[in-house]
């Protein structure tokens, strides 16, 4: 309860700093228009319209210089409560104002609250005074559409924060400062692992070298897991006839985020939002038995859908990406076997990769809502209660969430918190009863009826794309030996006494399976070293006269200045044991 009663002041704090901002800026720049300032989960934002006049990040020190003496003159935050018509007269100038009371019932008493020369629009509460606010911080300017519609004018967001203390802001920066070098579109700059190119389009991002290699990894990991439980993997063309996602109903229900048709001849196609569509028709092509299920089909998938412009986050969030993804074709006396070894392939693989805080949200329809998901009550009470049940039975502890399942069925999401605070879907699994129907699927039971299918829907990974974004925060780039694009550095100490033995060695491990690279440029050893470091490459190399004498390797580690010297043979025993066991 106390936590709670905090929160909530801590709101009311934050909201009132958000009329700070605004009081500041109207002062600064007079002809400025408000749209709405509310409280976030990272503090507060208010929208504003500037007119020809733009705000930069280099803008708020001088924005928060008003906000402090506005802060230090003490004034009086008073609640005014008025009628629609004077609502209407006190803010006739100001058209976003007018587009919020219009909105309001003719006989609503509407509140505004009022400090000094400032008044604006709101429910409240607020602080008593404004020198309540006293430690806050601008944080970033960004764009927002109006009523977030792209159709409409773009709007400039400013974020911040408030705190109670000096203390609590100053650990809150910290926090954000960390979260800024944790930040995966720096690492993956700094580590070139991706980048994005104007000229070939937002949220497109571009493997480099390094990435391409971390994402082959990746690929091989999970495919050696689905094979060895009896998965049989697929290619499936990147894109489809319009008459397919017609068929499975993703038209109706997804065609909004999906790239525009293209029309050849008399034929339309579309990028491929998802997979399953392709897969269906796959199980569809051949006859099956009972005793031929489950068939359980996987495929590393390129996958696009339109996400909005402000929407697109590095590698997190994009228009092109790649799912590890899987459909599996069940009997309904199959499901929960199947559901239990699709949630023990996630706990093993979460185990791999160090994984703790996570938790497990049945994602359910919203029943209100006909338009985005599929009107259909007895498949929907069918499905949801199975899941339900499955997840009980297997006494996994799961919290519900309504209007968040696909449109054909409830599902299973792992929902992780990233190091940076984002709130991440790794692993999801779907139950469906719907695309069978539509597809027509089918099998030959034992008395010989034609019986349908269960589909399973399930990504382990999800998006190979958001899984490595949500790696590289967690481990700030410092990715474990076995998916390492480089896992071995060498330095020699000198390249004219040095350099043969370096390569002798950089050609054994490399005999090894071994990602190696030599470092011969004519720069000091402390140099190469500390870029070793930045590189955040798990094992540098020294070689040196010692070294060259008795035929054997010293090394460091990431993150260690102990140099350990061992012989080539068990130096080799170690990577592939370290490796082995995904360290």
């Amino acid at each position: 309860m106390e936590n709670i009663k905090e929160n909530e002041k801590l709101n009311v704090l934050n909201h009132s700093c958000a009329h700070l901002l605004a009081h500041a800026v109207k002062r600064l720049y007079p002809n400025a228009k408000f749209w709405v300032g509310p409280v976030i989960e990272e503090g507060f934002y208010y929208d504003i319209d500037l007119g020809d006049e733009v705000i930069k990040e280099e803008d708020l020190p001088k924005i928060e210089k008003e906000m402090k003496k506005i802060s230090k003159s003490d004034k009086r935050i008073v609640r005014l409560e008025i009628t629609k018509q004077e609502a209407l007269d006190m803010f006739k100038n100001d058209s976003y104002k007018i587009d919020l009371i219009n909105n309001m019932s003719d006989d609503e008493i509407i509140s505004a609250y009022k400090q000094d020369d400032f008044v604006d629009l709101c429910r409240g509460p607020h602080m008593p005074t404004t020198k309540s606010m006293k430690y806050f911080k601008l944080l970033k300017v960004s764009g927002a559409y109006y009523k977030g519609d792209s159709k409409n004018k773009m709007l400039q967001r400013i974020y911040g924060i408030c705190f109670e203390t000096e203390e609590d802001l100053n650990k809150h920066l910290q926090l954000l400062e960390e979260a800024k070098q944790r930040d995966h579109r720096k690492i993956g700059k700094d580590l070139d692992i991706f980048m994005n190119s104007e000229l070939v389009g937002k949220g497109l991002p571009l493997w480099l070298p390094n990435g391409a290699m971390v994402r082959m990894l990746l690929d091989r990991y999970i495919t050696d897991k689905e094979i060895r439980l009896g998965y049989k993997h697929v290619c499936t063309p990147s894109l489809g006839s319009k008459k397919l996602y017609e068929t499975s109903g993703h038209w109706d229900h997804y065609k909004d985020d999906m790239f525009p048709v293209m029309k050849l001849d008399d034929e339309e196609y579309v990028l491929r939002p998802m997979n399953c569509p392709h897969h269906m028709m796959i199980y569809k092509n051949s006859l099956h038995s009972y005793k031929d299920l489950p068939i359980r089909l996987a495929e590393i998938a390129n996958d696009f859908r339109y996400e909005a412009s402000g929407a697109v986050c590095g590698i997190e969030r994009t228009r092109a990406f790649t799912q590890n993804d899987s459909h599996i074709f069940a009997r309904v006396d199959q499901i929960k076997e199947e559901f239990e070894g699709v949630v023990k392939l996630i706990l093993d693989i979460y185990k791999d990769f160090g994984f703790k805080d996570y938790e497990f949200r049945l994602s359910l329809r919203d029943k209100d809502d006909k338009e985005k998901y599929l009107d259909d009550d007895e498949m929907w009470e069918k499905a949801e209660s199975e899941l339900r049940k499955v997840l009980t039975e297997l006494n996994l502890p799961f919290y519900e969430a309504q209007g968040e399942a696909a449109f054909y069925g409830p599902k299973l999401d792992v929902q992780v918190k990233s190091a940076i605070g984002h709130d991440v879907t790794l692993s999801t699994c779907q139950l469906d009863f719907l695309l069978p129907e539509r597809f027509d699927l089918s099998y030959i039971d034992k008395d010989g009826s034609k019986k349908r299918p269960v589909v399973i829907h399930r990504a382990i990974l999800g998006s190979l794309d958001r899984f490595l974004a949500f790696l590289l925060e967690e481990t700030k780039g410092a990715l474990p030996l076995w998916l390492s694009p480089v896992q071995v550095n060498i330095i020699p100490v000198n390249n004219e006494y040095h350099l043969r033995y370096a390569c002798e060695i950089k050609n054994i491990l490399r005999e090894n399976d071994i990602r190696v690279e030599l470092d011969d440029r004519e720069e000091k050893v402390a140099y190469k070293l500390r870029e070793s470091v930045t590189r955040k490459i798990p094992i540098t190399l020294i070689l040196g006269d010692k070294e060259k004498e008795n035929g054997n390797i010293s090394y460091r580690k990431y993150h260690s200045d102990e140099t350990i010297t061992t012989t080539k043979e068990d130096f080799i025993v170690l990577l592939k044991n370290e490796i082995k066991n995904y360290k």
